[in-house]
């Protein structure tokens, strides 16, 4: 669960898997929890993610490539290509896992939703 980058390995990325239908984030410790898939693709719509762009983005932004528009993502597979740096798996790691009352996510999956919604809208770099 965990990808390097360079000869020497001195930057750390941190690979997410899918095992028995629960997402994982690589950790220095281990594989770290983030929940239950059904409930991630719950949270951005399903399985799958097809791009679009409005009219109000194309023009306000006129030099952006749209040639993708119209095609269809599979959730799983994007979140398969989602690495983490040290930093933001630390961060994940101090989030509880427990959902709140009166919420959907846990602040652990909120924020690992958020990202594979980032990821998704804008592509991973």
């Amino acid at each position: 669960m965990v990808a390097t980058d360079g000869v020497d390995g001195t930057v750390t990325r941190y690979e997410t898997t899918v095992e028995e239908g629960t997402v994982y984030v690589g950790a220095p410790d281990g594989p770290l929890e983030i929940g239950p898939l059904e409930t991630v693709l719950d949270a951005v719509g399903g399985p799958s993610w097809t791009i679009s762009y409005s009219a109000a983005e194309t023009e306000r932004h006129p030099e952006m490539d749209t040639s993708d528009a119209g095609l269809t993502v599979d959730v799983v597979d994007m979140m398969h290509t989602m690495t983490f740096g040290e930093r933001f798996v630390e961060t994940m790691a101090a989030h509880p896992t427990e959902t709140p009352e009166n919420g959907d996510l846990s602040p652990r999956m909120g924020l690992f939703v958020g990202k594979l919604l980032d990821n998704l809208e804008n592509g991973v770099d």
